[in-house]
């Protein structure tokens, strides 16, 4: 058999308690003298925001702050974004918050050079080398979630607001030159979001470990990163200030976005779709659609997922590990189908489609069509 594949690792990740004390010194070392601070409207006004800005200013590099974020950004706040760091004369951009601060973040750092329209450069083919890579302002990353794992990758998800469609917006240099892995930023999470983000850090392990593609160390990388999830997971939400908690579902959250390039699947598919027609929490819409997708893809992974159970320490195979599923989405509080997130299934023709069309259908190990994802779709409510 003749193996053929493109590997490409991520960045530096700058990783312990206190190192946010750090985040001029990196924004000076990858040539930032007036970063624009990205990160949502919720976060804008927390402690840890105004200490990343004092630190910032301390360091004579201002405290410019854009905030204008959606929790599933979109293109009008990417626009508002890219006027902000233009106008205001920004040289960098620091990603700073969960999933939606981070892939904002970075697609105003991204935009803030180009010519074209953002859809131009999304994640088909070889469309990224559209882009004028020296137009591309440096990133500096700093997570206070521990699940979306934007930190170390290579794309943003920006909605479309006229078609309400996510669309995953892809270029090398979109990787953060420095990433600061600062488990004190996520000790003040609330306990829904350490839910849905730690969900969301089991999927992406789970779909890339499921993938059919070849990857070996991405491979490796999502079991371990499952074992995280399964060992300090529970922990986190239990007691938010459990520190080595907090830092090991960071790292599990970076190892799932690494370990995603090798494939994402139907978790993610489906997701997509209801999280930019609902405006839902993604990672709490990827755990609500997570055991029937199991169930879905079951013919083509489970002698996978039993081995990965044994690793996990899990008994009973396929099914240990189902059962598994469901008494940690009890234990986090997640609901337990569309339907109890206040969805209707009137739309499931139009969100199966959509589905079909992400990109990570094509990494799920069982075909999807339009049929058999309609009839997953009703498993799901």
């Amino acid at each position: 058999m003749t193996i053929i594949a493109n590997w490409s690792y991520p960045t530096a990740i700058k990783f312990g308690t206190g190192c946010i004390k750090e985040l001029a010194d990196h924004c000076e070392a990858v040539g930032i003298t007036k970063p624009l601070l990205v990160t949502d409207r919720g976060l804008s006004t927390m402690a840890i925001t105004r200490e990343a800005l004092d630190i910032l200013d301390a360091a004579s590099l201002g405290r410019a702050m854009f905030a204008d974020v959606d929790p599933n950004p979109t293109d009008r706040n990417l626009e508002a974004g890219v006027r902000a760091f233009k106008d205001g004369g920004h040289d960098g951009v620091v990603a700073f918050g969960g999933g939606s601060g981070l892939d904002l973040g970075k697609a105003i750092a991204f935009m803030a050079g180009q010519s074209r329209p953002v859809w131009d450069f999304e994640d088909i083919g070889d469309w990224w080398t559209r882009a004028n890579p020296y137009g591309i302002a440096p990133i500096v990353a700093v997570p206070t979630t521990a699940g979306t794992g934007s930190e170390v990758g290579r794309a943003s998800v920006v909605t479309n607001s006229q078609t309400h469609t996510k669309k995953v917006i892809f270029h090398p240099k979109l990787l953060p030159s420095v990433t600061i892995c600062d488990p004190e930023l996520t000790v003040g999470m609330p306990k829904v979001i350490t839910s849905g983000t730690g969900m969301d850090a089991l999927a992406h392990c789970l779909e890339a470990y499921c993938s059919p593609f070849y990857h070996p160390m991405s491979q490796g990388i999502a079991l371990e990163g499952m074992r995280l999830v399964k060992e300090y997971l529970p922990r986190a939400y239990k007691d938010g200030t459990d520190i080595e908690a907090r830092a090991h579902m960071m790292s599990a959250a970076a190892m799932g976005a690494v370990a995603f390039q090798k494939g994402l699947g139907a978790i993610h598919s489906l997701s997509h779709p209801v999280g930019a027609i609902y405006n839902t929490h993604h990672g709490m819409t990827n755990a609500v659609v997570m055991p029937p997708v199991l169930t879905f893809n079951r013919p083509a992974i489970e002698a996978k997922i039993a081995s990965a159970a044994a690793y996990l320490g899990i008994a009973g195979g396929f099914d240990g590990f189902f059962d598994y599923v469901l008494r940690l989405r009890e234990e986090l509080g997640v609901p337990d189908k569309l339907s109890t997130m206040g969805i209707a299934p009137d739309r499931i023709d139009e969100l199966s489609a959509m589905a079909i069309d992400d990109p990570s259908a094509d990494g799920n190990p069982v075909p999807m069509t339009l049929e058999n994802t309609k009839a997953l779709f009703k498993d799901c409510f």
